[in-house]
């Protein structure tokens, strides 16, 4: 009988199925499985098992059964569920939430949180209980990096997923928190606008090189034809600034156009903006780690002498 490898599998069901665990280490020695857990295994090599997420959404599928009644899906394990991005975040745990003053630990699978949980703070994801959208973003705000907390809370803001509102009302509820401070920053600096990872490090890059705060999403025009939208635009200082990450290409690409027919028509717009007397700065995934030479090419261009 042939193993469906397109699957979790959950080693009392292969078991039930008539496999045994002989078979079930022959798999795994073979690089056809691969063990997500003790107990639950995936295809080997699969390529959905090079993106963190995905990886961690297995995690998580192969965890669940084990938690107790109560438990709550909650921070990064969270945010993966509901499609946000967890750039720099930890994703070697699944993290899990329950209503009770004491008890969380950190075992070798899972984190457990304990913390008070409103019943707005939970929606139900794929018959599992999950924090909501502006829950999950305040946790991580809070536990993460002040950069990888406003990745998250830009992603949601633009998805839809909640209102700045509602964050406000989550911060509000957990103004006693441990990390909330830093969560105050994430939320008073989260912007909707930003539409990739790549902008919005790049708005915290600028805000901590002391820039001053870029119009997001500017629209071109000239007698009221557009000419082009940037990711960041200075207005009276006539400057653009351009994230070039290379899947903002794929985004750009029409029926039956490929990557160099959107990288070329990407030319030809920016063409049209430096001949309205506009000056662009771009710069790239690697720039955003050392933003020094991508702030001082700005600075010059902000104040030309």
């Amino acid at each position: 009988m042939a193993l469906d490898l397109t699957r979790l599998h959950r080693r009392p069901e292969l078991l039930a199925l008539g496999y045994t665990d002989e078979q079930l280490h022959r798999y795994r020695r073979d690089g056809e499985l691969s063990t997500v857990r003790r107990g639950a295994y995936v295809s080997e090599p699969d390529p959905r098992l090079a993106d963190p997420a995905t990886r961690h959404a297995l995690l998580v599928a192969a965890a669940w059964p084990t938690f107790a009644d109560g438990t709550v899906l909650s921070h990064c394990s969270a945010a993966v569920l509901l499609g946000l991005p967890v750039w720099s975040v930890p994703l070697g745990r699944v993290h899990v939430t329950r209503a009770r003053p004491t008890g969380g630990r950190i075992g070798r699978v899972a984190h457990l949180h304990t913390a008070p949980l409103e019943p707005h703070d939970v929606v139900e994801f794929d018959g599992r209980a999950v924090t909501s959208p502006a829950r999950t973003v305040l946790d991580l705000a809070r536990t993460v990096s002040f950069e990888a907390g406003v990745v998250v809370a830009d992603a949601a803001l633009r998805a839809g997923l909640m209102h700045g509102e509602q964050l406000v009302d989550s911060l509000r509820q957990a103004s006693r928190w441990r990390g909330i401070p830093t969560a105050r920053h994430v939320v008073g600096f989260a912007d909707g606008r930003s539409e990739s990872v790549g902008e919005s490090r790049s708005r915290v890059a600028l805000y901590r090189a002391g820039l001053p705060a870029p119009e997001l999403q500017w629209e071109v025009r000239r007698d009221g034809a557009l000419l082009g939208r940037v990711d960041f635009g200075w207005l009276e200082s006539r400057v653009i600034g351009e994230f070039d990450g290379r899947i903002k290409y794929g985004r750009l690409l029409e029926p039956g156009q490929d990557a160099g027919d959107a990288v070329f028509e990407e030319k030809r717009r920016e063409d049209r903006l430096r001949a309205e007397g506009l000056r662009v700065v771009r710069w790239v995934w690697d720039d955003l780690t050392a933003f020094d030479a991508i702030a001082a090419r700005l600075r010059r261009a902000l104040n030309p002498s």
